[in-house]
């Protein structure tokens, strides 16, 4: 693996911890490190002993672990651009963010703390978000004059509903932890001791199922979440067959039928 500036990586038992880790900034994604996710991501994606990537932001300068996740791009490189560098910042966010989205492993983003702005956006990019019970979501963007440029404007209408999504964006105002959990932005609310365990043993459990077959349910969900229903359903119809031709369904219902533990090998 490549070294990082902005980032730490752990990697055990067939899960990639990949922490953002800019003290100092309280996490804020600028170019550098969005180019570190992008080089990072696509490694990952490439390893075999990696089946769930779980994404969260390093303590802050204090040691505080719990204070932010990402508090969102960085103001300070934002500043002074330009039209062309503002659409260029987005779209070099727009490729890890994809990665996250698309990649075969499972994502899972464990938030503690600030999830503010590219903060947000970025939880929102991976398949399934934990927060802490302190977790803190918001989209200040139009306070500052300007909107969304991480993907916000179009995943946080698609997680709660048009409505919700241009409150959230029109007022600035920011949700608890509590409030993500009951408009769908969050999957679970934990206690903060309990983020990265609970994110752990949800990968565990993910990986104890056929890793092939989720990577292409993912595919599935993604791709057909924009289709009309009757190109969607076939295109899993497609997908389904393809599934039924991998050693892990001879083996997933070899066991069912002999009643023993499947041993689900394809990634």
């Amino acid at each position: 693996m490549s070294e990082f500036k902005n980032l730490t990586l752990d990697v055990a038992d067939q899960i990639a911890v990949l922490a953002i880790s800019r003290p100092a900034a309280l996490n804020a994604l600028n170019s550098e490190t969005l180019d570190e996710l992008n080089v990072a991501l696509t490694e990952i994606e490439a390893r075999d002993d990696v089946k769930v990537v779980i994404l969260t932001g390093g303590p802050d300068k204090k040691g505080n672990e719990f204070k932010s996740f990402v508090a969102g791009a960085d103001i300070a490189e934002m500043a002074g651009f330009t039209a062309p560098q503002a659409r260029a910042f987005g779209i070099k966010a727009s490729e890890p963010f994809f990665k996250l989205m698309n990649m075969r492993q499972v994502t899972i983003a464990a938030v503690n703390g600030f999830a503010l702005g590219g903060g947000c956006e970025i939880s929102m990019a991976c398949d399934i978000r934990i927060a802490s019970e302190n977790a803190i979501f918001g989209q200040p963007e139009t306070g500052l004059g300007i909107i969304p440029g991480f993907g916000g404007t179009q995943r946080l209408a698609r997680l709660v509903g048009m409505g919700r999504a241009k409150e959230m964006i029109f007022t600035c105002d920011n949700v608890d932890a509590a409030e993500a959990y009951r408009i769908g932005l969050v999957n679970k609310v934990v206690a903060k001791e309990e983020l990265m365990p609970t994110a752990k043993a949800m990968a565990a459990k993910i990986i104890s199922k056929g890793s092939y077959a989720i990577s292409v349910a993912k595919a599935a969900i993604n791709n057909g979440y924009d289709m009309d229903i009757k190109n969607a359903v076939e295109m899993e119809a497609n997908l389904f067959g393809v599934v039924n031709d991998t050693n892990d369904k001879k083996e997933g219902m070899g066991a069912f039928l002999e009643k023993r533990a499947a041993n689900l090998t394809d990634f």
